[in-house]
């Protein structure tokens, strides 16, 4: 039933069911806070799950959930990777990460100001690293799922996108200059991140392209308000990569694709689809021009929405009653003719009270099979 509704979904037709999806994607899943707190509100004692990590097992069942995810960031084992404490450590790019109490939060930028010359001297890691032990693993977890439930299952993307490693390597106000005035920096460094995804992704997809359903890739390309560049930009300078990632990844496995980007992604959406996005996440319905009823009247025959249920104000504050009006104005607006996947409109945050989880996905549940 629920491969045959995704079938349906992807297909725009009208699914016998509506799919629900909770860290399937890896951008739908519950800050480690919020899962604790849903997990102390159910009773459940311990961690339970089908592969080792993820999602609790338990949760996912009593909540319905269509979808499992599969896989990870490959970190390659020869890299400037360096554990300075418990609280801090240098990751595989050279990123000094601190955990904050949520996350583990970017302070320091390696090759911000960096000139050319540096960028050919830096120690990128080598992908050819990257353990072949952790890739059976993972190929083993997709190939059980496949073959022993009837659930969805989506490969996290095993690496970053080309545009947000700028960001965070040169510092976005850096980067953003450099896009403007250094193209050829610019250049070079996707030349050389491009690669490395290439190399990756012919490993990782064909370790479990036969057994995954859906894909993704996450790169922010907008803010609340406006995407980073223009269209313009975009279409000179990332589009083409981005592209032929896709290409690459179609290649190797006939899973559907997936892009995470936050934010006012509307100008791009035809670029997206252009580049073989086929599933668009996560729908932030407060930003501008990412109304589900705007987006599923222009780009609903196109493309598959994922996501949407708001998590900057519905989520957090809402109560049951809210909630349920929520879900029922998201899913009218854009549950018609399939098309898509219902979701959260990022991560659940350590914010949003447990119960107001359990309600979200009990009203969608509810509500679509009244249809």
């Amino acid at each position: 039933m629920r491969r045959n509704a995704f079938e349906q979904t992807i297909n725009h037709q009208n699914p016998d069911h509506l799919i629900l999806d909770l860290g399937g994607c890896p951008l739908s899943g519950m800050d480690g806070n919020a899962a604790k707190k849903l997990s102390d509100l159910l009773g459940y004692r311990g961690y339970e799950t089908l592969m080792g990590y993820g999602i609790d097992e338990r949760i996912l069942k009593y909540l319905d959930i269509d979808t499992r995810g599969v896989g990870w960031i490959l970190r390659p084992e020869k890299s400037v990777y360096q554990k300075i404490s418990d609280t801090e450590y240098i990751d595989e790019w050279g990123l000094r990460r601190v955990f904050t109490g949520m996350y583990w939060d970017i302070v320091e930028n390696p090759l911000r100001g960096a000139t050319l010359m540096d960028l050919e001297n830096y120690p990128f890691p080598d992908p050819y690293t990257i353990s072949q032990k952790e890739l059976d693993e993972i190929a083993a977890s997709a190939k059980k799922l496949y073959r022993e439930t009837d659930y969805i299952i989506c490969a996290s993307h095993p690496t970053y996108g080309i545009f947000e490693l700028g960001c965070w390597m040169c510092g976005f106000d850096d980067f953003m200059i450099k896009m403007a005035l250094e193209p050829e920096f610019v250049t070079r460094f996707f030349e050389i991140i491009f690669n490395y995804q290439k190399v990756v992704s012919e490993m990782y997809y064909s370790a479990v392209g036969d057994y995954i359903h859906y894909t993704s890739s996450g790169d922010d390309f907008a803010t609340q308000s406006s995407t980073f560049i223009s269209n313009d930009m975009f279409n000179e300078m990332i589009k083409p990569y981005f592209k032929e990632r896709i290409a690459l990844t179609k290649k190797l496995t006939k899973a559907k694709f997936l892009h995470h980007s936050c934010g006012s992604v509307f100008p791009l959406i035809p670029d997206l689809i252009d580049a073989g996005v086929e599933i668009l996440n996560p729908i932030q319905p407060t930003n501008a021009s990412m109304s589900p009823a705007n987006l599923k009247q222009f780009y609903g025959r196109q493309i598959v929405f994922h996501g949407g249920l708001d998590t900057q104000d519905l989520l957090p504050h809402g109560n049951q009653a809210s909630i349920e009006q929520g879900v029922k104005a998201l899913l009218d607006d854009i549950y018609v003719d399939g098309g898509y996947i219902f979701a959260a409109a990022h991560n659940i945050q350590d914010d949003v009270p447990p119960e107001n989880i359990i309600h979200m996905f009990q009203a969608a549940r509810k509500i679509s099979d009244r249809r």
